[in-house]
């Protein structure tokens, strides 16, 4: 079992123990999510961190997405509801880099490969800007995240 997952349990006890019915329920749905997700397909499989981290960051998008119809529609109770549950998922998520962040990722990303290639590059040369970049985002983003000498995973 993944890292993630057993932590997604793990606090999952803690809060029933607690009876945190926020926490509860969205680490339920959560858990469901990741198991659906597991027996998708032809074959059932353990899903590895990566792919449990994708299935978090989908739910907390859909509890994002929720939130802003709730409050265009004028249900300000249920969009809160949502956000508290979006809010219990951003803990097991790496932190979002900001605009700035990515700005200079990109722009580090643009002076490697204009060194590399001797010239500013081109429409031709963005590959390789991109893969530079995609490397940097992920690095930076994962940053927040570390395993232990035992193996434990851990959010920042």
């Amino acid at each position: 079992m993944s890292e993630l997952k057993e932590r997604l349990r793990a606090d999952l006890t803690t809060a029933m123990k607690a009876r945190d019915e926020l926490v509860k329920a969205t680490l339920r749905m959560t858990l469901t999510a990741i198991g659906n997700a597991e027996v998708a397909g032809t074959e059932a499989r353990e899903l590895s961190d990566d792919e449990v981290l994708k299935v978090i960051a989908k739910e907390a998008k859909k509890r994002t997405e929720s939130a802003e119809a709730f409050a265009g529609a004028g249900r300000a109770e249920l969009a809160a509801q949502e956000r508290a549950e979006g809010e219990v998922l951003a803990r097991y998520l790496p932190k979002q880099l900001t605009d700035d962040e990515l700005a200079a990722i990109a722009q580090t990303a643009v002076d490697e490969t204009a060194a590399e290639l001797g010239e500013r590059p081109g429409p031709r040369q963005m590959g390789q800007v991109m893969k530079r970049a995609n490397a940097a985002a992920l690095a930076a983003m994962l940053g927040s995240i570390s395993l232990t000498a035992t193996g434990e995973c851990s959010v920042r």
